[in-house]
Order: C-alpha cells, then structure tokens, then sequence
C-alpha cells in the first residue's frame, strides 16, 4: 500500500505546472480579441448589398433564384485543405429588398467518400 502511494506521489509530481498566459507590456501589441481569433468569424453584416457582401468575403456571388431585389445568391469560399484537396464550402446568402437578410452556410456531403 504504501509503495502504491509513493509510486502515486512519484507519477503525481513529475508533472509540470500549468502556466497562464502572460500580459502583454504597457503600450506594446496587445493580442486580439477572442471573436476575432474564432475560425467561423463571418465578415458578414445585416443590411448589405450584393456588392459589399462579395466584397467582405472576397469571391463573387453565384444567382440561385428569386426576385430582382429577392434573391438568394451562392458563394463557394475556399476554406483550405491539404495540398491534394481543396474545401470548398457553400455560403447561401438571402436578399430582401436590395439587402442581405440572412446566410447559411451548407457543408454538403464529401462525394469522394460515398
């Protein structure tokens, strides 16, 4: 039992303690906000139009359907991938008079592997 217990302390102490990040100096490059460092941060806004929106996501908007004014447009942003493949995801952004009203994004099925 007691050979148990200091093997226990043994495996318990070689352990390294867990350092927090340090604060940047006073007046030096301050590290950006958590929103910005998330991968899904959509530089999208209620209210655009068609022109800012392929603008803010730097690809050109695909027509689907809908009323001049009322449409739904289709982006496809390279996201990245390995050097062999490429993902592309598809972005749906809807249209309500002249102004972007909403998005989905549609991961789709991979058809490679079916």
């Amino acid at each position: 039992m007691k050979t148990a217990a200091v093997a226990l302390a043994l495996i318990a102490g070689s352990f390294t303690n867990a350092a927090a990040q340090k604060l940047p100096p006073i007046g030096g490059p301050y590290p950006p906000p958590f929103t910005e460092t998330l991968s899904n941060n959509t530089p999208l806004a209620f209210g655009m139009d068609a022109g800012e929106a392929a603008r803010a996501l730097g690809t050109p908007l695909n027509y689907v359907r809908g009323r001049p004014g009322e449409e739904i447009f289709l982006a496809f942003r390279n996201i990245g991938g390995s050097g062999l493949f490429y993902k592309k995801d598809r972005l749906f952004l809807q249209f309500r008079k002249g102004r972007l009203a909403g998005w989905k994004g549609d991961w789709g099925h991979n058809w490679m592997w079916q």
